[in-house]
């Protein structure tokens, strides 16, 4: 619960810092894009703080390249 809490307070203050000087600046987009950023890591981190199974990353890196390493393996043979 207070990590949860914690999270959330982590997160309003990077809004409150990012956010007010963006819109200032009539950066629209750039505001879009930090307001998702910070959305989907406070989403991450709460999932985590829950101890729920998130996917690795690298799992997908490997699954694309996996077949040209293999490839370039067997050509070099």
């Amino acid at each position: 619960m207070w990590t949860i809490t914690g999270i959330l307070l982590a997160s309003a203050a990077i809004a409150m810092l990012e956010l007010p000087s963006l819109m200032k600046k009539r950066l629209y987009k750039e505001f879009v894009i930090v307001c998702c950023l910070v959305l989907l890591g406070t989403i991450l981190s709460i999932a985590q703080s829950m101890r729920m199974k998130l996917p690795n990353p690298l799992d997908l890196i490997t699954f694309v390249y996996q077949p040209c390493s293999d490839f370039i393996l067997g050509f070099l043979q």
